[in-house]
């Protein structure tokens, strides 16, 4: 197949999924042309070496990558993210019209950043069937408040109509196909793709001598959480439920996030010795850390469009062979307990987390190997690349078959 790609984020940036769907398929004999921005995520300014420019194409075994100028900027208020989503819809519409004009079917992977460029780029490219990737539904208000709704209902609705407007849509998370049907997606049009992770770099691995002197300081049960400290996470609780259980197990946050300070002042407030924060790892650390500790620790605050949503730590941990402490509602808890990976309670409650906490440190060690077994044996059945890629790959055949009976109409008429 000809296969176009519309993304918003590609490598070098962090943006493993499209990036390895693109490699794979081309991989596998297909011609992929990828329709992207230049790399600036998530600083707002362009990589060393880079320089935006108006024509920028690379070529490599089967892999066109076309990037298009869009507004850079430090500033991630909400004007800055619009300049810069509007701009590159700008682009993309100028460029895309030529680039994806014989491709066989476009996917395009729609986080909010991309959702007025796919509209723009549907309108152009009419008939061409459209596989949209969805990773999550954009709430009619931000999560963090830094919106006063208006922008957030612009690009909703952008988002909305291109659902409408694609052959086939696919979703990252059981609930999610729910959310999509109820903004008017036909049912049948909507197919499950769980997310990968970047397999590279997450796999089992041995904790080095570094690591557990990082995460341990005794062989008391230590629970990590890895990630963003933000508002959609909810650390607060996991610091209140740590506190309640001073002298049973030890709570590792690394990362950062602006929630942080809230976080840590809560920790010092409640004397909470027990909970240990640690800067900003590379990805490339992170299985020696998970590792070095017993259980990894997935959050999630109770809100409607987080139901739906599965971390993307989840299917790291996961191929890491790690068991999981779930703090989160909905997909997220479901695929935890299906998998038999874990345990999980209810989101922002921080009494069962703490419950949750005490049942975990009293597992013995054999019964947590076998759980982080069980969840990597799940992530290489449902989740893993080869897994994805292959249902991607059908679904793009499909919205091709799917598009044929209106050719053969218009070719008639």
């Amino acid at each position: 197949m000809r296969i176009g790609i519309l993304t918003y984020h590609f490598p070098p940036e962090p943006a493993f999924i499209p990036g390895s769907l693109a490699e794979e398929l081309a991989a596998r004999g297909h011609e992929v042309r990828v329709l992207t921005g230049f790399p600036d995520y998530p600083g707002g300014h362009a990589y060393p070496g880079w320089r935006q420019r108006w024509r920028h194409e690379t070529h490599d075994r089967g892999l066109t990558v076309r990037r298009v100028l869009r507004y850079s900027t430090g500033d991630d208020g909400v004007r800055g993210r619009m300049a810069s989503w509007l701009s590159f819809a700008g682009s993309a519409a100028l460029v895309g019209r030529r680039f994806l004009a014989d491709v066989d079917a476009l996917y395009v992977y729609q986080p909010p950043a991309a959702a007025f460029a796919t509209a723009a780029l549907l309108r152009l490219l009419g008939r061409v069937p459209v596989v949209l990737h969805v990773p999550d539904v954009w709430p009619e208000q931000a999560v963090d408040g830094s919106d006063d709704g208006r922008w957030a209902a612009r690009v909703r609705a952008a988002m909305i109509r291109t659902y409408r407007a694609a052959t086939l849509v696919a979703v990252t998370a059981p609930s999610l196909r729910d959310a999509v049907v109820a903004l008017g997606v036909d049912p049948d049009r909507v197919r499950l793709v769980l997310n990968w992770t970047e397999e590279r770099i997450f796999q089992p691995r041995a904790a080095s001598v570094a690591a557990r002197r990082l995460v341990r300081r005794d062989e008391r049960c230590v629970v990590m959480y890895a990630g963003t400290i933000g508002a959609r996470q909810g650390l607060v609780t996991a610091v209140r439920a740590a506190a309640a259980l001073s002298d049973t197990v030890d709570v590792v946050l690394v990362g950062s996030g602006a929630d942080e300070q809230r976080v840590r002042g809560l920790a010092a407030e409640l004397r909470a010795d027990n909970v240990r924060f640690v800067e900003r790892r590379s990805p490339l650390d992170m299985p020696e850390l998970y590792a070095a500790a017993d259980y990894q620790l997935v959050m999630l605050r109770d809100l409607p469009e987080l139901r739906g949503s599965v971390p993307a730590k989840l299917p790291a941990v996961l191929s890491c062979g790690v068991p999981v402490v779930a703090s989160a509602g909905g997909d997220t808890a479901a695929l935890v307990e299906r998998a038999r990976a874990g345990l999980s309670c209810p989101p922002e409650d921080w009494a069962s987390l703490a419950d949750r906490f005490w049942l975990a440190a009293h597992i013995p060690p054999p019964a947590r190997v076998e759980m982080g077994r069980r969840g990597r044996e799940a992530y290489l059945r449902e989740m893993s690349l080869p897994a994805g890629v292959g249902r991607i790959e059908r679904l793009l055949r499909e919205s091709m078959a799917a598009a044929r009976p209106d050719q053969q109409r218009i070719k008639l008429s």
